[in-house]
């Protein structure tokens, strides 16, 4: 298959298939268009036990398979929010591990599982609940992020330390945990709530410039209470 990554404010990423029997998979409703010669199925894929996995990991039980029936057809699936479309190819990384919801679509060979949080603290204050999205296999996955993609690539034992909600997803070789920030002043008027992600080393990180959640909440105070 061959993808072409389009469109600025709200991005697609087109899949032209090369030959019959490739195939793409997503969350249902994640097809934005597509030629004919495609075939859809949609299904717990691999059976209730791992859609229930993938439900508590963020995303929807079911997921839609989209097959090409003969050469050159053709499939979009565009982002939910305004961002960037990253293209991870699997094969070329150990896995990695990507907040809820970070999932656009991936060739039918990727694998999304639970992760766990090792830490308990990370799990309660860390902004992604007890869990994250553990995105192993071959072939290529796409995700999406609210704002604009910036990617670092840490060294080994290198620091990053991120606001809550702006980390996207790491390779499994950085460790994740979440710490306090120090002050009480800072905490009560730094506007950058208690906590913040700290990211070690080695690997690549993908960071978005957007918060959705601290999006959310000021849309929240232009709505009218009734």
């Amino acid at each position: 298959m061959q993808y072409t990554l389009s469109g600025s404010k709200v991005p697609v990423v087109e899949i032209v298939f090369e030959k019959a029997g490739e195939s793409m998979i997503t969350q249902t409703g994640g097809m934005a268009w597509m030629s004919e010669g495609i075939d859809m199925n949609t299904s717990a894929n691999s059976g209730v036990i791992k859609g229930i996995s993938r439900m508590i990991s963020g995303e929807s039980i079911f997921v839609a398979q989209y097959t090409a029936e003969r050469e050159g057809a053709s499939i979009a699936f565009a982002s939910n929010m305004p961002g960037e479309i990253v293209p991870i190819n699997l094969g070329k990384t150990k896995g990695i591990i990507a907040q809820k919801g970070a999932f656009l679509c991936s060739e039918p060979t990727v694998d999304i599982n639970i992760s766990f949080v090792k830490k308990f603290s990370s799990g309660i204050f860390g902004g992604e609940g007890f869990v994250l999205q553990d995105i192993a296999g071959e072939g290529m996955v796409f995700l999406e992020t609210y704002g604009n993609m910036i990617e670092k690539n840490l060294a080994s034992d290198e620091v990053l330390k991120v606001d809550v909600g702006n980390v996207v997803a790491f390779e499994k070789t950085v460790s994740y945990e979440v710490e306090t920030i120090k002050g009480m002043k800072n905490i009560l008027l730094g506007g950058e709530g208690l906590f913040l992600t700290k990211l070690t080393g080695p690997g690549r990180v993908i960071l978005q410039t957007h918060n959705i959640t601290e999006f959310a909440g000021y849309l929240a105070r232009y709505i009218p209470n009734r």
